[in-house]
């Protein structure tokens, strides 16, 4: 009985290392691209975001499964309303500095500060808001398709608004 128990055991933990395995090649790069700033093409931020940041995509699709990094520039007192990802979100700050509050609703006196060169996570489904100081330049990593979803669903700017 130990014997089939450990050829079960054996083969589950093969299965796995080999699914494992799968996963990681999927995810690696096959090729190499570098992005010294000049060279980042900046577009208009998507429309899930406020108008007035803009957006470089250095690897992957942000619209689709897997994973991605993207840098956002925003101007000075740009502000993001509060919000959730269904996801992880990773940013590192470039430039500028970012403001970051959680919550409901703004609180500005609650907010961290993270100047250039700070990196922070929080997790999916965790209600925050943001504004920079500064032209502020983000470096956002994550695992797409990415998403933004707004506390307030007024604050969405996908949302057409309601004319008086």
């Amino acid at each position: 009985m130990k014997t089939i128990a450990a050829f079960a055991l054996a083969t589950l933990l093969a299965v796995i290392s080999a699914q494992a395995g799968l996963s990681a090649e999927e995810t690696q790069s096959a090729d190499m691209r570098l992005y010294p700033p000049a060279t980042i093409q900046w577009k208009e931020g998507p429309a899930a975001l406020p108008p007035g940041a803009k957006v470089g995509v250095l690897e992957g699709d942000p619209t689709k499964e897997g994973p991605f990094v993207v840098r956002f520039q925003f101007p000075d007192g740009y502000h993001v309303p509060p919000h959730t990802h269904p996801k992880t979100e990773r940013v590192t700050v470039i430039s500028g500095a970012l403001y970051l509050a959680t919550g409901e609703a703004l609180d500005r006196n609650s907010a961290k500060k993270l100047p250039a060169g700070s990196f922070g996570y929080w997790p999916a489904g965790m209600k925050h808001t943001a504004w920079s100081e500064g032209e502020t330049v983000i470096q956002l990593h994550g695992i797409g398709p990415w998403q933004i979803n707004y506390v307030n669903p007024a604050d969405d700017p996908r949302t057409p608004k309601k004319s008086p």
